[in-house]
């Protein structure tokens, strides 16, 4: 994520907002009711929990795009039955993707008393997006890879946005990573997740 001069460059956190969020679909089409109540790999939660989590997050990120600022308490969350919890996350995502990609987003957004550019929004939510997508899938059983190219630049965003402050409160520590393990091992390691 540097330039020919060495400087740091920001990838377009929009692109990868939308690859995480297809890959996460994906994650989404193994869930069934009878999951719900399975363990995740994010300790404090079950699958109903972290896909409740995650529809306030694609909230927070359509409110981010939509009026320039996320708000501390989550608008219009829907209280969803467990069958169709998952299809709220779907008309979610496909109504953060159209928000993101097809309206002109606010250069800015605002949490809280903080500003930061859309861009580094986008980004965030593209990691919070696609490694909850892991989650999602170990709890189903499945070991989906993030993609490579996909988990190649989440790697290296996570390593600007996730400091030692954010340790162990958002993320447990960063786990030692062997030698031959590919991209996605690599991004969910260092966001304190045992592949």
């Amino acid at each position: 994520m540097s330039d020919a001069s060495g400087t740091l460059t920001m990838p377009d956190g929009v692109a990868m907002l939308e690859r995480a969020m297809s890959y996460t679909l994906g994650s989404l089409r193994l869930v069934t009711t009878e999951q719900l109540s399975r363990p995740t790999p994010c300790a404090e939660w079950d699958l109903r929990a972290l896909l409740e989590h995650m529809n306030d997050s694609l909230l927070a990120l359509c409110e981010a795009a939509d009026v320039g600022r996320v708000y501390a308490d989550p608008l219009g969350v829907d209280d969803d039955p467990a069958t169709g919890l998952v299809q709220s996350m779907r008309d979610r995502a496909c109504q953060l993707l159209g928000v993101w990609v097809g309206a002109d987003s606010p250069a800015r957004v605002s949490i809280g008393e903080r500003s930061l550019t859309s861009r580094i929004v986008a980004g965030t939510g593209a990691v919070e997006v696609a490694v909850h997508g892991w989650d999602v899938a170990r709890a189903c059983g499945s070991n989906r890879r993030v993609p490579t190219g996909l988990a190649e630049d989440l790697i290296e965003l996570s390593r600007i946005l996730v400091v030692d402050a954010d340790r162990p409160a958002r993320f447990a520590p960063p786990l030692p990573v062997s030698r031959a393990a590919d991209a996605s091992e690599k991004l969910l390691n260092f966001l304190g997740r045992r592949v």
